[in-house]
């Protein structure tokens, strides 16, 4: 079979080796339960769900691999869908790297997934897949702005800022994952782009630094990211409903 006529094989890469410190002490932000489940099996298993992804590459704290293997293998996946678990870096950039390395030859597209956005739906995941089969190099699930925003000159903590300008909010949109790739396109914004600080927590931001073109896709309001307590009494009440209205 010829490369033009050969199905573009698409692989997740979930990074999850950071602590989560917005949500309090504790287990790192990954595995904190939700509705029973460490949020990381809600997310590979959203991940799972598309019939477009065959392989999840799970990149854990360097420390606790085997542990978070031992969860996935604990709780049921999607039989179709093969999951990989490597040890991460110390950023998010660093660990998504790794992932990419441990793709294996034939994945032509790849998803990048934040492990605390447990539950993007499926058809969300389709639409960023699809945009990639379709010719975009470098896909974003993205929502309009609810709120004005304000961009405002630093200040000590606790005083006034000043605000320096007020940008159009309906050319704003609010970027989620999964953010989907041409495999090649990825792998050269992170073999490109120096490492510096705390590296890039927005792959897409990696590719539009090398020029290439970035697209939008609609998002999903469900696609969240749970950050802070808040948080996850919103997913908690976003599962029951969906349990109320699927039956599960």
């Amino acid at each position: 079979m010829s490369d033009e006529t050969r199905p573009l094989r698409t692989a997740a890469v979930i990074p999850a080796a950071g602590r989560g410190v917005r949500l309090g002490p504790g287990a790192p932000k990954a595995l904190r339960a939700l509705n029973g489940t460490p949020m990381l099996v809600h997310a590979v298993r959203a991940m799972a769900a598309s019939r477009a992804v065959s392989l999840v590459v799970v990149v854990a704290p360097a420390d606790g691999a085997p542990e978070v293997k031992r969860l996935l293998d604990e709780h049921a996946l999607p039989a179709r869908t093969d999951y990989l678990v490597v040890p991460g870096g110390d950023t998010r950039q660093e660990s998504v790297r790794l992932g990419l390395e441990a793709l294996p030859e034939g994945v032509d597209i790849v998803l990048v997934h934040d492990a605390a956005r447990p539950l993007v739906p499926v058809d969300t995941v389709d639409a960023v897949v699809e945009a990639v089969r379709d010719g975009a190099v470098a896909v974003v699930p993205a929502m309009p702005l609810a709120d004005t925003v304000k961009e405002v000159a630093p200040a000590a903590p606790g005083e006034p800022e000043p605000v320096v300008a007020t940008p159009e909010r309906s050319r704003l949109r609010a970027v989620q994952t999964p953010q989907g790739f041409d495999r090649d396109t990825l792998v050269n914004a992170h073999a490109t782009i120096a490492l510096t600080g705390d590296g890039a927590t927005d792959d897409a931001g990696l590719v539009e630094r090398l020029g290439a073109p970035v697209v939008v896709v609609p998002g999903h309001e469900e696609a969240f990211k749970v950050t802070r307590p808040l948080d996850l009494v919103l997913a908690e009440a976003v599962l029951a409903r969906r349990r109320a209205n699927d039956g599960f």
